[in-house]
């Protein structure tokens, strides 16, 4: 089973990263870029679980809050695949 972890600034937090690409993509000559937000991927193989996509689900979310997220300055998104 496979497992994707998409963290992200939020929205009310300033993305000095995000600003930097938006800002390069416009001298490269990409114009109308609006706006860039920068997060990470976090991908993991959580082997051959046989426990339901409702328990790996809040497990991979019990991780995020622990660990592989800030919940104070991150929202995260997660997904199972088998």
């Amino acid at each position: 089973m496979k497992a994707k972890v998409l963290v992200r600034l939020k929205r009310e937090v300033l993305d000095p990263q995000g600003d930097a690409v938006r800002r390069a993509l416009g001298t490269l000559g990409f114009d109308g870029v609006r706006d860039v937000r920068v997060g990470k991927l976090i991908e993991i193989d959580l082997g051959a679980s046989a426990r339901s996509s409702v328990e790996v689900t809040e497990r991979l979310k019990k991780m995020s809050d622990e660990l592989l997220a800030n919940p104070v300055i991150e929202d995260y998104e997660v997904s199972v695949s088998d």
